[in-house]
């Protein structure tokens, strides 16, 4: 190969590797829908605090699941800005950080899909328990449709965290040192 070729090669690759940065401000929007959803979640606060003596214990818990609800999604928020900037992006420096999730020396594309994928099982569950505590005012086949969808999901991170599983064994398998022959 020309050097002139070598060359045009790696710019056009340096080109490309400096593309992930084009992921960046789509985590700062992600930041910014946090924000929003905090505030959903501290009106909800607000009106559960000012409501509390006069509303039912059903409308408590109701409003108690919400707040969970809007807390699992932040947390999967987290997940997606913190583990999707690490992982695609730019590494993070924050090996003497005293805040450092563990989570994050261990998370790859395939470990935040399946991260991903539970928190959405999680969250699920909360709109699928809300609705059988208000079951008398809800559509029976909008119930129906929330149990195939919670079990779609739960069927979908099952078989996500099994293929993982499945990769991340044959890779240990593959990593093995020179001298160890044992199956």
């Amino acid at each position: 190969m020309s050097t002139v070729s070598k060359k045009i090669e790696n710019l056009f690759e340096g080109i490309i590797f400096s593309s992930r940065w084009i992921q960046a401000p789509i985590y700062g929007g992600l930041i910014v829908g946090a924000v929003l959803y905090t505030y959903k979640f501290l009106v909800e606060l607000i009106h559960l605090c000012a409501t509390v003596s006069t509303i039912s214990e059903e409308l408590l818990m109701l409003g108690i699941l919400t707040l969970v609800d809007i807390s699992m999604v932040l947390n999967l928020l987290i997940m997606v800005i913190v583990g999707g900037y690490a992982t695609f992006v730019s590494r993070m420096n924050l090996q003497h950080h005293e805040d450092r999730p563990d989570w994050l020396e261990k998370i790859d594309a395939g470990t935040l899909k399946v991260k991903l994928a539970g928190a959405l099982v999680g969250i699920s569950g909360i709109h699928l328990l809300k609705s059988f505590i208000n079951i008398n005012n809800k559509d029976f086949a909008q119930v129906q449709w929330q149990i195939v969808i919670h079990v779609v999901f739960l069927i979908s991170t099952l078989m996500l965290a099994y293929t993982e599983k499945v990769l991340h064994s044959s890779h240990h398998k593959d990593a093995k040192p020179a001298g160890d022959h044992h199956g």
